[in-house]
């Protein structure tokens, strides 16, 4: 469980704040839910029951794990499935993990499949911009979080870390 204060990552809204803990009677039933604020919409609010199992709801990894992680992204395996319909269900099967590894594996995915499709003379797939922005702006968002850095910085501290 965890505690006023805590930052947490909240499914894809991204990394929060635990503002309260509150018991809120939804239906006639009484249950205990967090009050989390995202941190890049102050004005956001998100109601979630302490027992929910749907959402993925976890600590914010710590700065020496985005620094490992980083290191880490050459090993991380891209996901190479030529149906499009398929390879769009597995884009939303690991989008709703929620975890750094599975935002990275989309992202280096679809990296390579725009360079290859620009070097054909095709435009990028609406499916893969789409995904490409959400496991982005999800993992640069915690990164950022993580190492105090503006999200919009972590583009190229990561492909400077990499490349030394």
């Amino acid at each position: 469980m965890f505690k006023i204060g805590d930052y947490v990552v909240y499914g894809n809204t991204g990394v929060c704040r635990v503002e309260d803990i509150t018991v809120m009677n939804m239906v006639g039933t009484e249950r205990e839910y967090y009050v989390l604020v995202p941190v890049f919409n102050k004005n956001g609010r998100a109601f979630l029951p302490i027992d929910n199992t749907k959402v993925i709801l976890r600590p914010v990894i710590t700065k020496e794990q985005a620094l490992e992680l980083i290191d880490d992204i050459p090993n991380i395996e891209e996901i190479w499935i030529a149906n499009d319909k398929v390879r769009e269900e597995k884009y939303k099967e690991l989008a709703k993990q929620c975890s750094c590894k599975s935002w990275i594996s989309i992202i280096k995915t679809i990296y390579l499949r725009k360079q290859e499709r620009i070097a054909q003379g095709k435009k990028v797939t609406t499916t893969d911009e789409r995904y490409f922005k959400l496991a982005e702006d999800s993992l640069y968002s915690e990164l950022g979080f993580a190492m105090d850095m503006d999200k919009n910085d972590m583009e190229s501290f990561i492909k400077t870390r990499i490349e030394h």
